[in-house]
């Protein structure tokens, strides 16, 4: 197949939905289709195989880290030359409506997917008023689409239930290879948390450093338990107040970690802390438990799919007051019971794997391929 990705977000940001795309887009080159990905400027023009055309872009106002794109001429111009057999669009906004318009135009099979929370951001950024007029933009551009993945099934109900038609579940995949208990240290221990004592509760997140990660409500955490350490790994436009939020306590800003030392870092942890009650997935939480790390996290959008709480890790509500710290607590206080929640975590995460949500990826395009196409719509 010939298959041509619309992504607002590409390399080398780092985040769930460039690591769901690189792992994809590498699986589809290995089983021998044609990959093309249009993104915003700054990613290498070759990955694994697939050429990757980057368009000007400017830096979004209130989120810098993600950059608009608009459409050129010359992106018409590469598909022709490319043939694709189906668009898949990544989150549509700016770029992906111009992979929208192409598809309709051409006749191509489009596919759309939806990774990212948007209109539950809009109130953690004094915007909430929007939220109904982003609904209703979303559903024109996704419902252009003959098939919508959601990579959870909460997402999958919310859409439905929004008016959004023809929608499916994508698989969640992570790569145990690369994230394994194996890799947690002692070395790792002292270089995220700093000098501790044995017995400290160290404490994880792994994500972007923004405001609709809640990342703040892990401070009465932090108070509440004395002798925890914290360790932020990764960052954005919130930085600088975070910074100011968790002054005076035991908490390092450690920055982007890549690889095995960052696979490490979730093996060495012993909570990984996740508050944000926006998530499409929580590619992030997969990663750690992977390696081995039980999660405490909110009990809303598509973490519920991912963790069984008692068993791999701990759920609470984020509407009650204190949920996050008690949550943390009943997780801290396993004993014994924690070393079985470890390894409780590793085997859920063994369940998924890129290959297996790449394959399910494939059948589906077959499936739109075998859709009757509308007529191509007029220039």
């Amino acid at each position: 197949m010939h298959i041509a990705f619309f992504t607002e977000t590409f390399l080398p940001k780092v985040d769930g939905i460039v690591t769901r795309l690189t792992r994809t887009v590498e699986r589809l080159v290995a089983a021998g289709d044609e990959v093309l990905v249009f993104c915003p400027e700054g990613a290498p023009d070759n990955y694994c195989g697939a050429q990757v055309m980057g368009i000007p872009a400017v830096p979004l106002p209130l989120y810098p880290e993600l950059k608009l794109a608009l459409p050129r001429p010359v992106v018409a111009e590469t598909i022709d030359r490319f043939q694709a057999d189906v668009i898949h669009v990544v989150n549509p906004a700016i770029l992906g409506l111009g992979g929208i318009w192409l598809a309709r135009t051409q006749a191509v099979p489009l596919v759309a997917s939806y990774h990212t929370h948007l209109p539950k951001y809009l109130e953690h950024y004094g915007l909430g008023m929007l939220e109904p007029l982003l609904w209703e933009l979303l559903k024109a551009a996704h419902n252009q689409a003959g098939l919508n993945l959601c990579t959870s099934t909460a997402m999958v109900q919310e859409l439905s239930e929004r008016g959004i038609h023809n929608v499916d579940l994508w698989q969640r995949g992570v790569d145990t290879d690369a994230f394994h208990p194996e890799l947690a240290s002692a070395r790792r221990r002292q270089q995220l948390f700093g000098p501790h004592q044995e017995g400290d509760p160290l404490l994880l997140y792994v994500g972007r450093l923004s405001a609709e990660k809640q990342i703040e409500s892990i401070l009465p955490v932090l108070k509440a338990l004395p002798r925890a350490r914290l360790a932020l790994v990764g960052d954005g436009p919130h930085r600088q107040q975070l910074e100011k939020t968790f002054a005076g306590t035991a908490t390092r800003f450690v920055g982007y970690l890549r690889g095995e030392e960052l696979a490490g870092a979730y093996a060495s942890a012993d909570a990984f802390l996740f508050p944000s009650s926006t998530e499409t997935l929580g590619l992030v939480l997969l990663e750690a438990m992977a390696a081995g790390c039980p999660v405490v996290a909110a009990r809303r959008g598509g973490i519920p799919d991912i963790v069984t709480d008692g068993e791999n890790g701990c759920l609470y509500d984020p509407d009650q007051t204190d949920g996050l710290l008690l949550a943390t607590r009943r997780l801290l206080e396993q004993g014994e019971r924690h070393q079985q929640m470890r390894l409780a975590a590793r085997r859920e995460a063994e369940r998924w794997g890129w290959d297996a949500a790449t394959a399910q990826l494939r059948r589906y395009y077959r499936q739109v391929l075998e859709k009757p196409l509308a007529a191509p719509v007029a220039d």
